[in-house]
């Protein structure tokens, strides 16, 4: 049961529970759920061997087993108390006829910096946690019109990571510390890494996950799962606690190319049906270039690049190698300048807006001091009290800064480098493996290619292409702007030439047998 919020700022944020109703007790469940794809539940449920209330059952008590008990993920950090009823009222539709598409009757799990009516949207931050949007995100709308379970909210990285340099991955004073499924003491990455571990683990079908930069690519590839970072503003950003106008947007987050195609689907409208070109030959006759200056680091990475390369040429790619952009990593101060802004104006405009309990960046600043016990037993908030320090965006610095970050990633970098050699995608690395969590030192992250598409603001996705000591990573394409369905094809390809995705097994640790 929920402890009062005047309890829980007076703990450490080990000792805080996981929120929001009373969940089932851990029981064996008949309905076997790992791995299940979108598809494979469908056919189920339109041939009446399923029901959406039963697959719903059988997902909140693999929470119960898994994320409550068991190896304890603490992935899940609030239920949905109506999901049973959302669920049953689904499966009177189909009894009717309704169908409405692939979602139907399919429980999603909502990153807790998403606006879900009646639950609380805490971005992590016991600050929040008392705060109930009256009214859904529109992504969360759109889905809920697609027939979509809200099965319940995931854990992240406290304010989306966007408040401490110190900072781990995974842990939010609300929620506690994620776990990887993969191998418990490792890091689950990125500010959707309750997202990334929920759906490796199968407590969900699909999950919506929201990147500013690294956080969809990050724990999607370190998870072995299929993320995908749409174009900012294909998918509406209203009701999503803010780091960047310019930089965030919301994505899928799944097990297979196919399962994030239709998730997709769902979030958008008018944009068309992302799972149209998934063919095994999309690859056929495409030119990708590889970002080499994103290898290096760790030769057993590279090893596995060089595998998927190899891959990618066996199903009929044209290989350009090497791709450089000739502003490299160039962008990053620029960047890091203009988020600072953008999340002081946003912040400040969600918090007002939505009728928070602090209703000001400031006034979070003072509160988190106020209950520092709680809030700041690991690292500070020197990210949040650099962005109070900025002016509006009316501001020539902002100006400046945004203007070249998005020149340096995209118009003089990616953007140049996909004219340049006339590609249909550049390839890379996403992440290197998981890293022991150590909340003393925070994180130690290597690897990764994705940062010009976020700082640009279009698309990437990464699948799964290999494990280093079972641990997986992925690679990672990035395209040109509203190119989803373009990459979701050519991942499509690359995954089933591969099939390199492996459920998790919740191992204590990395051992030398792995």
């Amino acid at each position: 049961m929920r402890r009062s919020l005047a309890v829980v700022v007076a703990l450490l944020c080990s000792s805080c529970e996981r929120t929001e109703g009373t969940r089932p007790p851990a029981t064996h469940t008949a309905l076997d759920v790992v791995e299940l794809e979108l598809a494979e539940a469908q056919r189920r449920m339109q041939t009446g061997v399923l029901s959406a209330a039963a697959l719903t059952a059988a997902y909140l008590e693999r929470i119960a087993m898994i994320d409550d008990a068991g190896p304890a993920l603490a992935a899940v950090i609030e239920l949905n108390p109506r999901a049973r009823e959302e669920a049953a009222a689904l499966d009177r539709e189909r009894a009717q006829g309704r169908v409405r598409g692939p979602l139907h009757g399919v429980p999603v799990l909502i990153k807790d910096n998403i606006d879900v009516a009646g639950m609380v949207n805490s971005a992590g931050s016991l600050a929040l946690a008392e705060h109930r949007p009256r009214v859904d995100a529109p992504l969360v709308t759109r889905l809920r019109a697609a027939g979509a379970v809200i099965l319940g909210k995931t854990n992240l990285s406290e304010w989306a990571n966007f408040r401490s340099t110190h900072s781990t991955s995974g842990w939010s004073s609300r929620g506690g510390q994620t776990k990887n499924p993969y191998a418990l003491d490792r890091n689950p990455c990125g500010s959707s890494s309750g997202t990334g571990a929920a759906i490796a683990a199968s407590l969900a079908a699909v999950g919506v996950g929201t990147e500013t930069d690294g956080s969809i690519i990050c724990p999607s590839s370190i998870h072995g799962l299929v993320g995908l970072k749409p174009t900012v503003g294909l998918v509406p950003g209203g009701g999503i606690i803010p780091i960047s106008a310019t930089q965030d947007t919301a994505g899928p987050m799944a097990r297979t190319v196919r399962d994030a195609a239709l998730l997709l689907n769902g979030m958008t409208e008018g944009t068309g049906d992302y799972t149209a070109g998934l063919d095994p030959g999309a690859l056929q006759g495409k030119r990708i270039g590889v970002l080499r200056q994103a290898m290096g680091d760790d030769p057993r990475l590279d090893a596995l690049t060089e595998q998927a390369l190899a891959s990618l040429r066996a199903a009929g790619a044209e290989v350009v190698d090497p791709v450089e952009l000739a502003t490299w990593q160039q962008w990053g101060e620029h960047e890091f300048e203009a988020l600072l802004f953008e999340f002081k104006d946003g912040l400040d405009r969600y918090l007002r807006e939505s009728g928070a309990p602090v209703s000001s960046l400031a006034g979070l600043i003072a509160w988190n001091r106020e209950h520092a016990r709680a809030v700041m037993p690991w690292f500070g908030q020197e990210l949040l009290e650099q962005a109070q320090e900025k002016g509006g965006l009316d501001s020539p610095a902002y100006a400046t800064a945004r203007a070249a970050a998005r020149r340096l990633a995209w118009d003089e970098g990616l953007g140049a480098a996909l004219t340049q050699h006339r590609l249909d995608a550049v390839v890379a690395p996403a992440m290197g493996p998981a890293w022991p969590t150590d909340p003393v030192l925070g994180d130690r992250v290597g690897g990764g290619g994705y940062a010009a598409a976020a700082v640009a603001g279009t698309p990437s996705l990464t699948v799964p292409m290999g494990h280093i000591h079972g641990l997986p990573v992925g690679l990672v394409f990035l395209g040109k702007p509203r190119g989803e369905a373009e990459l979701l094809a050519l991942g499509y390809a690359f995954e089933q030439k591969t099939r390199a995705r492996r459920a998790p097994t919740f191992r204590p640790t990395v051992t030398l047998a792995d």
